[in-house]
């Protein structure tokens, strides 16, 4: 049966690592009917790597190997990709120099497919950055790698599910740099981030909660001064222009208010303040959203798991909540 192309997007899975649960989570994902109802999917990747894993998994899925985006003709059972050969062997279950070099293609592809109009959003499967490094790309991760391939400036991964959503001024940052790096102009311009990805998310006029870098928000300064000297002046600033925000919380009381319904949406200052709470919350069903891009981009919440990979036991329900998102979402930049 074919699926008519009228009124859904077309929306590009890269398929990441390959070494990784990126593969196996894709073929489980759209071995799904329901994501036919709101897309054309079309993976980005090596189809004999897609193979491999649909044979692995035990799926009664064919993977349809396809040359340019204009050959796709979607049908049930028939998974669609567009055939990058990922070159040199790369190995199952941890990163490699040739694993890094193969998604960076997939990526690349996806962009320009994205800035042609060719395909109307992108997903990615996990990477591992250790991969990119031993490939020799400057690259922290898939959010940066995605900003200088579309020349972005202002951008940020926000986090969303059900009852938590979160975004990050600071993203792949050791601990012990972060506080160098919050500043007022940082912290008012992801408040402006969060501002637009609530909107994207279709939560319209968005509560806006921003947390504290320091332990009870600095007490006063009595724990810390980054809040005096650069988060209150930057929510303070935002509040002028009209946004609804309100800050900085104490960071152990400001996830329980938003859980609760009292905010829809959580500025964080860095990478784990804002990521334990919300993989503790919603680790197989959150996604990742990066804002402040042109195109739509979303990805799984979680990483390329090397230590379940290829053994047929990852949950492909973030994938699934990435590509279902992804197909609602619009752009606002």
């Amino acid at each position: 049966m074919v699926i008519s192309p009228e009124k859904v997007k077309i929306v590009a899975i890269t398929m990441g690592e390959p070494g990784g649960i990126g593969p196996e989570v894709i073929v489980k994902a759209l071995f799904c009917a329901e994501v036919r109802d709101y897309c054309r999917p079309v993976v980005i990747g090596d189809a004999g790597v897609l193979n491999e894993a649909v044979r692995f998994s035990g799926l009664p899925i064919e993977i349809r190997p396809i040359s340019a985006i204009s050959r796709s003709k979607p049908a049930v059972g028939i998974i669609e990709a567009l055939d990058i050969k990922s070159g040199a062997p790369f190995k199952r279950g941890i990163p490699s120099k040739n694993a890094g070099r193969a998604f960076v293609k997939y990526v690349k592809k996806a962009v320009e497919l994205a800035a042609r109009n060719e395909i109307d959003a992108i997903v990615t499967a996990p990477i591992s950055k250790e991969s990119l490094k031993l490939a020799g790309y400057p690259w922290p991760g898939h959010t940066e790698l995605l900003a200088e391939l579309t020349n972005t400036k202002d951008f940020a991964m926000m986090f969303a599910s059900d009852r938590l959503k979160i975004i990050l001024c600071t993203i792949h940052v050791a601990l012990k740099d972060v506080p160098g790096k919050i500043n007022e102009r940082l912290v008012f311009k992801t408040i402006g981030l969060a501002h637009m990805g609530a909107e994207m998310l279709g939560i319209e006029n968005p509560r806006i909660a921003v947390a504290g870098l320091n332990p009870h928000a600095g007490e006063s300064g009595i724990m810390g001064k980054e809040e005096l000297s650069s988060i209150t002046p930057a929510v303070n600033k935002a509040k002028k222009k009209g946004v609804s925000v309100s800050g900085p919380f104490p960071p152990d009381v400001v996830f329980h208010k938003a859980y609760n319904g009292e905010f829809d949406i959580i500025v964080c200052m860095y990478h784990d303040q804002g990521l334990i709470p919300f993989k503790m919350l919603a680790f197989d069903s959150g996604v990742n959203v990066t804002v402040g891009l042109p195109i739509i981009r979303t990805s799984p919440d979680h990483g390329t798991a090397f230590d379940i990979a290829w053994k047929n036991t990852a949950n492909p329900s973030s994938m699934l909540g990435a590509i279902k998102l992804a197909s609602q979402l619009e752009v606002r930049v």
